[in-house]
């Protein structure tokens, strides 16, 4: 009412002022029908957009099958005032990530959260480790993290932490001693490690080598691949197999659900066989103390490469083949892909993963805190488009979708590591609970704003990420089918495939297979579903995800999706 009052009142001042100040000459009449036919129609839209962002989509299954919201402690939410994110902070926001209330959709709906690493450490990323049994005195303490768990599990979330097996920190206990011991041999001498058993933890040699450092006031060089002050650990030790055992347990006993694992390609510089044996150790020691109990890997490398981890047994490895500015979800929104190629390296990893791990879950993201956020990927009038749709090409593939915390608000951050962990953008900067940041970051303008200034509008990244995540929460088949193409219905611009997953769900679950289309292309993509067997009973419409003014319509056979829509058809039988 307040808008058509204003209307109505520049109109009277349009009607009396002459040429030069108002555009419109004094004689001709404003048009008030037209205006607020154009308000009414905004209106309609606004309202429209809320009832289908009100529906609900189901209650997500309680499996391994999950959409994981990875969260770096130190830029999400202050909790203390003192600029620095903490544990009690995450709590806080919990109801941001899952409310734990399947009957609503004010949360954004990801039943995991994966904890960057929160061990104390000398740095503000914590991946140097001086205590891999207790909290960072910035974030809290032990008891923080229990209720931390505590909370999590009442609405459903899993907690997975950031477990750095691959070295320590140069401050932690076990190097200190070893170095000690070194700089107090006799000239000639050779460590022994009944004197000191944490020699055998680390990778010591009298000969400098690619990737090592000197020990300062000793003849002797340790190994180091990623900082001098991180020394990589001797996974061969029986001693230091037993140590990340015992790590794993007080975890796992503080009520951790699982690991997410920090380098597990650099186990053993350059030996796929002895990281791959390694990592096995680790899994088999978590599994016997909990079966249930999730473990991710990062592998950086290509799928032909990081595909060979999974003899392991580890769960899941992250899907570096989709991700970040050069994958294929980046391509295909970018429209330099063909989105069948999208669709047909799942079906083509799916084959490889199971070949070494017929129990594999596929781990799909698209950015991490190592790589630049999207939001800088894409440029132009069609770049809120790009952002929108490469989220939703990450979580509408199979296994456990992870999304980086702040990707769903298209938040930027490029160049140095400290400008990917930005602080979390909840509201304008100084606002209570916001962070600082890391020190040495840039200042970084934020093109689409904060969870505040998006939460209400309907055209938001963070409401359609929203949407994303409650209609893959909703339709079992999209996190857990198998794919099959009909390419009878795909072309150069779009693609239609079948998501099965009727064998991992209970029989009778809805949504258990459903029938996807994706445009990728400038204009309309009219698909006519009876040319194509595979689509024979996919009339329901059931859900729909676009990035603009345009529809999806189905009408009889012929399905209309726009630019960038994705459309989610179910059986009708």
């Amino acid at each position: 009412m307040k808008r058509r009052f204003l209307a109505g009142i520049l109109a009277g001042m349009a009607i009396c002022c002459t040429i030069a100040g108002c555009g419109k000459k004094a004689t001709e009449p404003v048009d008030n029908k037209a205006e607020e036919a154009v308000e009414e129609k905004e209106e309609k839209k606004t309202e429209e957009a809320k009832t289908e962002e009100s529906k609900i989509y189901g209650d997500p299954i309680d499996d391994v099958y999950r959409t994981t919201y990875e969260i770096f402690v130190y830029s999400f939410y202050d909790s203390d005032g003192d600029g620095i994110g903490d544990l009690q902070g995450v709590i806080d926001k919990l109801d941001y990530i899952n409310d734990g209330d399947p009957n609503t959709n004010d949360d954004l709906g990801c039943n995991q959260i994966w904890l960057m690493p929160i061990c104390p450490s000398t740095t503000y990323h914590k991946y140097d480790v001086t205590d891999y049994c207790n909290v960072d005195p910035e974030y809290g303490t032990l008891d923080d993290y229990k209720k931390l768990v505590e909370e999590a599990h009442k609405r459903g979330i899993r907690v997975i932490n950031d477990t750095v097996m691959n070295h320590s920190s140069s401050q932690h206990t076990w190097f200190k001693e070893a170095t000690e011991y070194l700089k107090s041999l006799p000239e000639g001498a050779e460590p022994n490690a009944e004197e000191c058993p944490y020699i055998d933890y680390y990778h010591f040699s009298k000969e400098p080598q690619t990737g090592y450092e000197q020990v300062l006031g000793a003849d002797w060089y340790y190994e180091c691949q990623f900082w001098s002050e991180m020394p990589d650990l001797n996974l061969d030790s029986e001693a230091v197999q037993k140590e990340f055992a015992d790590i794993a347990k007080f975890w796992i006993d503080l009520g951790c659900d699982g690991f997410r694992m920090d380098a597990v390609t650099q186990f053993t510089t350059d030996d796929i066989t002895m990281s791959t044996e390694q990592l096995s150790k680790f899994v088999d020691a978590v599994k016997a103390i909990n079966p249930d109990a999730y473990i991710v890997g990062e592998a950086w490398t290509a799928s032909g490469g990081y595909a060979k981890y999974y003899a392991s047994g580890i769960d899941s490895l992250f899907d570096f083949d989709f991700s970040g500015s050069e994958g294929i979800i980046s391509k295909c929104a970018k429209g330099k892909a063909d989105p069948v190629r999208y669709v047909q390296a799942q079906i083509d990893e799916d084959e490889l993963y199971a070949s070494y791990n017929e129990n594999y879950i596929n781990a799909p993201f698209y950015t991490n805190h190592d790589m630049a956020r999207s939001a800088g990927y894409y440029t132009g009038k069609k770049a809120k488009d790009g952002v929108k749709v490469s989220g939703a090409l990450n979580l509408l593939m199979s296994g456990n979708a992870f999304i980086y915390y702040g990707e769903e608000l298209g938040m930027k951050g490029s160049g140095k590591d400290e400008n990917k962990r930005a602080p979390m953008q909840w509201a304008a900067e100084g606002t209570e609970g916001m962070t600082k940041g890391p020190s040495g970051m840039d200042s970084l303008k934020m093109s689409y704003g904060s969870l505040e200034e998006q939460k209400d509008d309907p055209d938001s990244i963070y409401n359609y990420y929203k949407k994303a995540i409650h209609i893959r929460n909703g339709f079992p088949a999209i996190a857990r089918g198998k794919c099959t193409i009909l390419e009878g219905l795909s072309g150069d611009r779009n693609v239609v495939w079948i998501k099965d997953g009727t064998d991992k769900v209970p029989e009778g679950t809805k949504g258990a297979k459903v029938l996807i289309a994706f445009n990728n292309g400038d204009e309309p993509a009219e698909i006519d579903l009876s040319k194509d067997q595979g689509a024979d009973g996919y009339r329901n419409l059931a859900t729909t995800l676009v990035t603009g003014e345009e529809d999806i319509t189905l009408e009889g056979d012929i399905l209309t999706v726009p630019s960038f829509g994705i459309a989610i058809l179910t059986d009708e039988s």
